[in-house]
């Protein structure tokens, strides 16, 4: 089998992977520059970062929302490198357009700048609510949830915050998912409030190769809520 890679997303650290940690001890773990206490990068410069962190062999990548549009990023200019993607929660482009109303609407993307702004963890403590949103999880489970997903003890930078909203608004694939030559599986919450599942559908109409599994009751993180279901089908198409 060929490597396995993750990269979370925006305002995270690997340890949101944490039940992926267990269920595939062999995979690579990445975070991205200025999270989970990796080093602030220019925001044009993460893609090579991302790249020099890959295993040497041919791999396969996991990418979850911003973290799976620096996938598709990486399988477009590194193809060798690349043999399979499997996008969770993501998005060729993360806001809203005239053309594109799949997004994060801009309300919402404006409420990420006054967190990072802000510099209050309080504020960065709702997107993980907004994360979560759709799940029908009881306040109990979600602080659970949180306890164990979010990494305290090495906050995200402000520096490595601004450069993925930066890339957040610039990354734009809509024009050129055509041209990515990998497997491809699609995983998204049906009730994701960050990225509309629409997103995904979109994909898949491009790519009618793609996979496609559908979370109900779930939000932004069906690997985080839905864990046993998400694992199971990741293992399965990452073996064949």
């Amino acid at each position: 089998m060929k490597p396995l890679v993750f990269i979370h997303g925006w305002a995270q650290s690997k340890q949101v992977w944490y039940q992926q940690q267990h269920a595939f001890p062999t995979a690579h773990f990445l975070n991205l520059p200025g999270h989970g206490g990796a080093a602030d990068k220019p925001a044009a410069t993460w893609v090579d970062y991302l790249a020099e962190a890959l295993p040497d062999a041919p791999c396969t990548v996991v990418g979850w929302s911003l973290g799976g549009m620096l996938a598709i990023n990486l399988a477009q200019r590194f193809p060798e490198r690349i043999t399979g993607l499997a996008l969770v929660a993501s998005t060729p482009h993360f806001t809203v357009e005239d053309d594109w109303p799949y997004g994060c609407d801009n309300t919402t993307f404006a409420a990420f700048h006054e967190a990072v702004s802000s510099t209050s963890a309080r504020q960065l403590n709702r997107f993980f609510s907004l994360m979560l949103h759709g799940d029908g999880l009881t306040r109990s489970q979600h602080n659970q949830l949180a306890r164990l997903a979010i990494d305290r003890s090495r906050p995200t930078s402000q520096a490595g915050l601004l450069a993925g909203l930066t890339l957040l608004a610039a990354l734009d694939f809509r024009a050129s998912l055509n041209t990515i030559n990998t497997d491809l599986l699609l995983l998204h919450g049906e009730n994701d409030a960050v990225i509309s599942v629409e997103s995904s559908r979109h994909i898949a109409e491009q790519r009618p190769a793609a996979e496609m599994h559908f979370f109900n009751r779930c939000g932004h993180a069906p690997f985080l809520t839905q864990p046993d279901r998400f694992n199971s089908i990741l293992k399965q198409w990452w073996q064949q």
